[in-house]
């Protein structure tokens, strides 16, 4: 059995359709890491205002979180300004009706385990989802209930102060998912979104956070295999840059070169990487250090094979890996564990190279990683990135945690 998480970002809201009126409250619990949603829970509340529906999705949003990890800091993101400065102690609780809950929640954890931080409305749309799929079935005078999923199982009325409420398993695949293209050697299919992801705090800052930690992400060039839009992971034969991929690099060590910005370079410890990162370190007078962690996705028994072709021999193996960040192909890796490992290879620069700026040679799954975990997208944005081969993209890290993407596919220098 797979240990607690130590950390869980928990995402309330509550509404109210006349304050007072009809009310009820959404509240979801995530994965920091890969963005994925780990438990609902949601319910209608009868007439009440919408500081009492806030304040009942943050009960339920912490006592879901509890039953998952008693143990785990958690990180509370909701936009209502009164909830998190009244839970935070920077504002005085004086309305009798917010006492009472705000106390409540203070009971959930210790308080030295919950943080709490406002973000815009349009960044907590995954709880306002529920707290209004809630009322909508308060006026239905039925219950909530989930969408259909495959459950792992329900978290207990008990624990989530009588509101319905689920352990989220695997999402359903859609229809769209089974027509989509592959995008490019070790890239992934086109796909709908489904969930909504833990978003980062992001915004003007207060106070000068310095030169942030930049990470420019460049993509290999061309092997054998990119044309013919095959798996190529890091489980398989780990091809060699082909004639045009070598061109690529050389493109992409003459601009870099002429731009005068990289003070670092690192690189996965694939072939094609080390090949263009030399290439680059060449032009630019640098040593090139391996980070295991940038290492491609192991697309497992689909190394070397087309879309079409692992269709028709894997075809449970796609339909999980479309449906979940936690399938994986057989003998393969997940999407959620190459999130883990890329983000922990990614704290590892950052504090190794804060601010310089560092030419990180890589691969398709890694960079959209990075882009998707920098701006709080969910897992299925991988689905809805392209990467060309050779092309850059940027991400700048601040001290404060924040990140911003600051270039994406840019093939200019390939032209």
């Amino acid at each position: 059995m797979a240990a607690p998480p130590s950390e869980l970002v928990v995402e309330a809201d509550g509404g109210s359709r006349g304050n007072p009126g009809p009310a009820g409250y959404g509240a979801v619990v995530l994965d920091p890491v890969s963005g994925e949603p780990l438990a609902e829970a949601a319910e209608y509340i009868g007439t009440a205002t919408n500081n009492v529906a806030e304040y009942r999705g943050l009960i339920a949003g912490l006592k879901a979180a509890r039953k998952l990890a008693p143990e785990a800091s958690v990180r509370v993101r909701m936009d209502s300004k009164l909830v998190v400065e009244q839970m935070s102690g920077r504002w005085k609780i004086k309305h009798p009706d917010m006492k009472p809950l705000a106390a409540e929640a203070a009971r959930v954890f210790p308080a030295s385990q919950v943080r709490y931080e406002w973000i815009p409305r349009e960044r907590n749309k995954h709880a306002d989802r529920l707290a209004n799929e809630a009322m909508d079935a308060g006026k239905r005078g039925r219950p909530w209930q989930p969408a259909d999923s495959s459950v792992i199982r329900a978290v207990s009325a008990t624990d989530t102060d009588t509101s319905a409420a689920r352990v989220v398993g695997d999402q359903a695949a859609g229809a769209a998912r089974a027509r989509a293209a592959l995008a490019g050697d070790g890239s992934s299919p086109d796909t709908e979104a489904i969930t909504r992801a833990a978003v980062p705090s992001v915004g003007w800052a207060t106070a000068d956070l310095g030169a942030p930690a930049t990470l420019v992400l460049l993509r290999h060039g061309e092997t054998a295999l990119t044309p013919q839009k095959r798996f190529s992971g890091s489980g398989g034969s780990d091809p060699e840059l082909s004639e045009a991929g070598r061109r690529q690099a050389e493109a992409a060590a003459a601009m870099l070169a002429a731009r005068g910005t990289v003070q670092e370079i690192v690189t996965s410890p694939l072939l094609r990487c080390r090949q263009t990162a030399a290439a680059i370190a060449e032009r630019l007078g640098l040593d090139v250090q391996v980070e295991k962690g940038l290492r491609e996705a192991d697309f497992g028994a689909w190394e070397g094979l087309s879309f079409a072709e692992v269709k028709e021999r894997y075809p449970d193996d796609l339909d999980a890996w479309l449906a979940s960040p936690k399938a994986a192909p057989t003998g393969g890796e997940s999407f959620t564990a190459v999130a883990r490992r890329v983000a922990a290879a990614r704290d590892r620069l950052v504090e190794r190279h804060a601010g310089r700026t560092v030419l990180a040679v890589t691969h398709v799954t890694p960079i959209k990683t990075l882009v998707r975990l920098a701006l709080g997208a969910p897992p299925e944005s991988l689905f809805r990135m392209e990467l060309s081969a050779a092309s850059l993209s940027a991400v700048a890290y601040y001290r404060d945690g924040n990140a911003s993407v600051r270039l994406l596919n840019d093939t200019s220098h390939l032209r």
